[in-house]
């Protein structure tokens, strides 16, 4: 009698399909709690302008999807470019204050305190500085979007296991063999890590740029919807923002799939035990 395959899920359930089956409870929370709020709005007759029932916001996707969808683009390319700005900034911080010592000592406690400076009250400035264009809102972007990058990173590059490195300096591994074999591979589960916080945090930072100033956008939808009181239009946005914000987290972790293919083999392999 053969031997089952090592490693191989019990009960003849592939991989695939115990992914996909992990999403059931959260639809189904989402399909109650939808549900509640249809009967509840319906029920007590709550106005429209107040609280829209689920019905009427799907109905505004359909019949704004053309305003929705055009919006959307501007915010999706404010959401990347941002991104994109972010994460080129963040891995030349990152390798700066890993590898210049003195960059370290200047640059760190720089990078928390920014953190503690609210976003908003510096966007108008940029809006004054770069004008009503999609320039400010990739800037308010990346200074959302940086922070969880470079740290990460930096505890990424940090956490190469010392034991494996002076083993590896023993057999003639120069600085940059050290770094390119360990380092970068043990740096980047956390480096992803940050990359998913960061994708999901993107949309955010679109959205604040445009509701401080700007012509296009979802942002600008739902500021427009609610001073005309089309509450289902507002809420028509998020659904759209949310889309967005998925499938930015969902790209990021693609790509950690396809760059990390042993880190999740060995993942998967934990989880069947």
């Amino acid at each position: 009698m053969p031997e089952p395959i090592r490693g191989a899920p019990s009960g003849g359930r592939s991989p695939g399909l115990r992914r996909h089956a992990g999403y059931l409870p959260s639809l189904l929370l989402l399909a109650a709690g939808l549900g509640v709020w249809q009967v509840i709005v319906q029920g007590r007759g709550v106005p429209a302008w107040l609280l829209p029932s689920p019905a009427r916001i799907a109905g505004s996707l359909v019949a704004d999807r053309g305003l929705l969808l055009a919006n959307a683009g501007t915010t999706a390319f404010e959401s990347v470019a941002g991104f994109a700005l972010s994460l080129v900034v963040a891995a030349a911080l990152a390798l700066g204050i890993r590898f210049v010592r003195p960059l370290e000592r200047a640059l760190w406690p720089l990078l928390v305190a920014s953190q503690t400076v609210p976003v908003p009250a510096i966007a108008p400035l940029l809006v004054l500085w770069l004008g009503y264009g999609v320039a400010p809102k990739i800037v308010v972007v990346a200074l959302i979007c940086f922070f969880p990058l470079v740290v990460n990173a930096v505890d990424g590059l940090r956490a190469a296991p010392p034991q494996l490195l002076d083993a590896l300096r023993t057999l003639g591994a120069g600085r940059r063999q050290l770094f390119l074999l360990v380092e970068v591979p043990g740096a980047l589960p956390a480096a992803f890590t940050g990359l998913k916080t960061a994708a999901a945090y993107a949309v955010v930072g679109a959205v604040l740029g445009e509701w401080l100033g700007g012509a296009h956008g979802l942002g600008v939808v739902m500021i427009q919807a609610k001073a005309q009181l089309l509450t289902a239009r507002v809420f028509a946005a998020v659904v759209w923002l949310s889309a967005l914000g998925v499938a930015m987290f969902g790209l990021a972790a693609l790509a950690e799939r396809l760059a990390l293919p042993w880190y999740h083999t060995a993942a998967r392999e934990r989880n069947w035990r």
